[in-house]
This record gives structure tokens, C-alpha cells and sequence, in this order.
């Protein structure tokens, strides 16, 4: 069914909204579970649980969480991952993470449990985590890199003892209800399904081990679960036209005039206390008081036009006092992207989910220069250029064909102005009405200046 609606998406250029409004419509049976992204069709977050070794009363697991989104990614404060036990099972001890609440282990006497909840939640360590507390890929505050950014810090996991549990692989429960919060609602995950125990090379490639017993648990995005509204919107300029075409009006929400601290105006004196007030730790987001009301706008201008090239300038503004977004990432859907020349101070890589089509680039800053993009305010925006060649065949600054078709930020889908706002080329139509009828003028008083001397 999915590689339907794929078709559908990209045949007609539907947004995502659409693709999920045709799936509602042809299933009653449709589930946040089967969420679907067109532009990373296989991109979830997988919870690999591997049995590592038998204890007396149950087992020490290894468990890794990995991004296997190409563009989205988890910033802090980080990942946290939920459980329900299916039996009594605690939680003797634990490396490289941390359950948020011990429960109630006042039956036991001697050896306290590290945790008795029997759904408990779990957190990665912070950097910094003393040496002997740590294991591999843990210990980064619960951040995960996307995929193509940074494969080698996609990954995070923790190690955990369990007791009261099954000592073999028939007597072994494997928890349910699995939750995932990154670091905000909008991951749905399946039920953990029993999988080929994961093998392991030795660091010299000569000796291969494998997990006593190995589950995974597969968690999919739904940007209608995380959020009631957008967070992120487009506005569009180009140097043919002096018109601005700003985000559309309450893009992301209105502003609320009963509420005076819903936005927070630029120009207030005591701009400095509202924000150090709220605390970065607020995922709420604290916007700069504008007729979109988005956190974040993308600004696409279409700066030059030369002989064989034309280049565009792309401007991430942040609005959100509350958030520095750290290791951010823009997608833009554009059919000229198959002839990007070169691009300045950011990186970029193609994606292709479908074979023959380059129209889709993700965009993210360098490491140590611009990958942060920094809260509200002077320095809260990154900025750069793109050269693209052109195609014959298909170039035009015409009926909008220089913006982009879709755009995401930090994985979320942004707000596009109507298409029939977009700036148009002059009407050199109009001119060419006006030249002719000057010539008429010119000639019919020509002729009576003529005849009038005849």
C-alpha cells in the first residue's frame, strides 16, 4: 500500500499532508504506527535489546537506540525510552543510562535495585559520565545525529542487569508498551519482535560472537502526533520583482492579544529578564511577536541570473528565544538540484528514495562554524548561497519554478506561501500594448500633420 501512495506523491507533487489524507481515506484501519515519510521512506528509530550474558535470577542486556532517519534528528535534552515489564522483572544495575524514578523497593533487603518500577523510563548520561559508569555510545545526553549528518553519532545505548526474569530463551519475556519521547512526543512504536541474535567481530576481524537473545522495536515519526501546529515557515523574494512574499498570516498560530506573554516584542526593554526567565530547558517554544508566529522562517531569494547559471540565497531565522537549535538540518525539494554547481559555508547531500529522481538536497552547517543555529536575536540566523546550472529543457523564472516545492526543517514540514502569491516575472505583455499604441499615436498625427499641409 505505501509504495501506492509513493507513486501518487510524486507523480502529482503532493505534500505530505496529502499523501496522509489519501491513506486515511482508503483504510479505516490506519494506525500512527504506519506513519510515512516520502522523502525517507525507511527512516525509523530501531531499539536493539541483545542478551549479552545469564545471570542467576535473569540477564545483562545491551541496549542501542539507532537513527535510522536520514535528516531527522534528536537534540536535547535527548532521547527518553519507556517500558512495560511483562512479568516482575527489576532492574539491578545499570551503565551508560538511568532509570528517572527508583519505584517502591522496600521489599528488598541488602542489594537495593537500581529500579522496581514496572514501567520504567530511561535516560543516556550526560558527557562527562565517570569512566566506570560508561559503556560504548553512551553518555551524550540523549542527542542523536541523523543518519547522513553523522552515522557514527546516530547511535546511543545504555547497559542493563535484569532480575526476576527468565535465565533461557523460552523463559524470557520480552517487555511491551515501548515508548519514545525525542525529546517531545510524535514516535509511535510496534510491539518488540524476536529477531536473529546480533553478531559481534573482535577487534581484529578474527573471531565473530553473538547475543544469547536479541528483540528490536521499531519507533516511526508522525509530525501530527508531535505537534498541533507548524513550527517552521517559507517566505520568497527574487530580484525581479520587488515584491516580498512573506510567510502566510498565522502560519504557525496567531498571535493572542488576551495573552500579552504568548510572543515577546523585539523592541521591549526588559526583553533580557522575559528570556533568561524562561530557561532553555523549556521545550515550549518562546517566539519573537510576528504575523507567522513560527519559531523558525526559511527565506529563499533568487539573488542572479547569468548566461548559463542562476543562484539562489537561502537565510534560517530562528524566532525561538527558548531554543539554540544544535546540529540542525533543511530539506528542500527543487528539480533543479540534479545540476547544483556548488554551494558556500554549508554542507549538502543528495537524497534519492526514488531511483532516477535527484530533486530532494539536505543541507546542514559545517562543524564548528555555522552548525548551530543560535536563539532569537542578532546572531539567531545562518545564511547561504547556491549556484545551480541551468537545464534548457526546463529552466524558467516563470510561474514560480524557481522556489522550492517543499522544504523541512529539522525534519518537520514548513508552511509555503499560496502559489499564486509567489513573484512573478514583469508582464512584458503590457509593455509591448503600450509601445504599439504610442506608434499608432505617433503615426495618425504624422499622416493629419500630412494631409493637413497637402
Amino acid at each position: 500500500m505505501p509504495n501506492l501512495f509513493l507513486f501518487i506523491a510524486r507523480f502529482f507533487e503532493l505534500s505530505s499532508f496529502s499523501v496522509l489524507l489519501l491513506f486515511l481515506f482508503s483504510s479505516s484501519s490506519f494506525t500512527s504506527t504506519e506513519a510515512y515519510d516520502p522523502l525517507d521512506p525507511n527512516g525509523n528509530i530501531t531499539v536493539k535489546w541483545d542478551i549479552m550474558t545469564w545471570t542467576p535470577d535473569g540477564y545483562v542486556a545491551v541496549v542501542t537506540i539507532y537513527n535510522f532517519q536520514q535528516y531527522r534528528h534528536i537534540q536535547a535534552p535527548g532521547w527518553t525510552l519507556g517500558w512495560k515489564w511483562a512479568k516482575k522483572e527489576v532492574i539491578w544495575s545499570m551503565m551508560g543510562g538511568q532509570t528517572t524514578e527508583q519505584g517502591d523497593c522496600s521489599k528488598f533487603k541488602g542489594n537495593i535495585p537500581h529500579c522496581c518500577k514496572k514501567d520504567p523510563t530511561v535516560v543516556d548520561l550526560m558527557p562527562g559520565t565517570p569512566y566506570n559508569q560508561q559503556i560504548a555510545n553512551c553518555c551524550k545526553g540523549g542527542v542523536l545525529n541523523s543518519w547522513v549528518q553523522d552515522p557514527s553519532t546516530a547511535a546511543s545505548s545504555f547497559q542493563v542487569s535484569v532480575g526476576q526474569a527468565g535465565t533461557t530463551n523460552k523463559t524470557v519475556r520480552v517487555p511491551r508498551n515501548f515508548t519514545l519521547r525525542a525529546p517531545g512526543p510524535g514516535y509511535t512504536c510496534g510491539p518488540a519482535k524476536i529477531v536473529k541474535p546480533t553478531r559481534f567481530f573482535t577487534a581484529d576481524k578474527r573471531r565473530v560472537t553473538q547475543a544469547l537473545m536479541t528483540w528490536n522495536v521499531t519507533c516511526t515519526y508522525s509530525q501530527f502526533l508531535a505537534q498541533r501546529t507548524p513550527s517552521c515557515c517559507v517566505s520568497l523574494s527574487s530580484f525581479y520583482n520587488e515584491t516580498l512574499v512573506p510567510c502566510p498570516q498565522c502560519a504557525c498560530g496567531c498571535q493572542n492579544a488576551s495573552q500579552p506573554g504568548s510572543c515577546v516584542d523585539p523592541k521591549a526593554p526588559h526583553i533580557a529578564s522575559v528570556v533568561q526567565g524562561t530557561g532553555q530547558n523549556n521545550l515550549a517554544p518562546l517566539v519573537q511577536c510576528t504575523s507567522h508566529m513560527c519559531p523558525v522562517r526559511i527565506h529563499w531569494h533568487v539573488k542572479l541570473n547569468y548566461k548559463e547559471y542562476w543562484r539562489v540565497k537561502v537565510t534560517i531565522t530562528n524566532f525561538n528565544y527558548n531554543m539554540n537549535y544544535t546540529q540542525w538540518n533543511l530539506v528542500v525539494q527543487h528539480p533543479n538540484f540534479n545540476n547544483l554547481t556548488q554551494i558556500f559555508s554549508f554542507n549538502y547531500e543528495p537524497l534519492t528514495p526514488y531511483t532516477g529522481i535527484n530533486d530532494t538536497a539536505m543541507l546542514w552547517g559545517v562543524k564548528f562554524y555555522n552548525d548551530l543555529l543560535s536563539q532569537a536575536g542578532r546572531l539567531g540566523n545562518v545564511q547561504s548561497e547556491l549556484l545551480f546550472r541551468k537545464d534548457k529543457s526546463t529552466f524558467t523564472f516563470e510561474k514560480g519554478w524557481a522556489f522550492p516545492r517543499r522544504v523541512y526543517f529539522n525534519g518537520d514540514n514548513c508552511v509555503m506561501p499560496p502559489p499564486d502569491a509567489y513573484p512573478r516575472l514583469p508582464n512584458s505583455s503590457s509593455h509591448q500594448h503600450i509601445s504599439a499604441l504610442g506608434l499608432l499615436t505617433t503615426l495618425v498625427v504624422a499622416m493629419a500633420f500630412l494631409f493637413g499641409f497637402a
